[in-house]
């Protein structure tokens, strides 16, 4: 499968997917995106309802590495613990994300290097503030423990391209996994997926998206 490197609207790098001509971020800014969806709306608002403490977030999704790295850096700002678990069932090569500019914007080469060079379906200990386990499984092969997590970073491909990710089995399959008050959000705020979160038993919020999109979804299971 191939990738093409793309810069973004805010001079950061994003990944074309050609099979399903799809982007792995927003043409309008990856980094901005994924702040903005994942940073400020999942994992800043949740340390903030919850007094800064230590959180366990599940990305679906790993990708180019993007959330992960900016969460660690969070982590490491912060000195709150993040226990962090990522799914991807198509890693990229290093000969792709060696060649991301993430690190030339954000810092941190080393770190983003080892979160994509550790190993597969272990944990790994990448600083006191962060541990991250990667798991090279689908979404529909794996099983989680039930309210295992603080926080979900959706990040599948649209509906439109991966509609399997997005249907409400797999997403009771997420919201088994997340605790009482906890938060998933994701960039998608497609109708179909609010009306499956709310059967799920979620408060929830449409909120402003990032640049160059109008909205992004927030929810909270009761």
């Amino acid at each position: 499968m191939s990738r093409e490197i793309i810069l973004t609207g805010d001079g950061s790098h994003s990944l074309l997917h050609r099979e399903l001509n799809e982007t792995y971020h927003s043409v309008h800014g990856a980094i901005r995106e994924s702040r903005h969806v994942f940073v400020e709306n999942g994992l800043l608002h949740w340390w903030k309802a919850n007094d800064h403490r230590y959180v366990n977030i599940l990305e679906i999704g790993f990708g180019t590495g993007l959330n992960a790295l900016l969460a660690l850096q969070e982590a490491k700002a912060s000195q709150s613990r993040i226990n962090y678990a990522t799914l991807e069932a198509f890693p990229l090569s290093k000969e792709v994300w060696s060649k991301l500019n993430y690190t030339e914007i954000l810092g941190d080469e080393e770190f983003f290097m080892k979160l994509h060079e550790l190993s597969w379906n272990a944990s790994h200990e990448v600083l006191p503030s962060f541990g991250i386990a990667k798991h090279y499984q689908t979404l529909q092969s794996i099983n989680f423990l039930p309210a295992s997590f603080d926080v979900v970073f959706f990040d599948a491909f649209a509906p439109a391209k991966q509609p399997e990710m997005w249907t409400e089995e797999m997403l009771a399959k997420v919201a088994l996994a997340l605790n009482v008050g906890g938060i998933f959000v994701t960039y998608c705020a497609r109708g179909q997926l609010k009306r499956d979160l709310k059967n799920l038993n979620f408060f929830v919020e449409t909120l402003a998206g990032p640049p160059g999109k109008k909205e992004m979804v927030r929810a909270i299971k009761k």
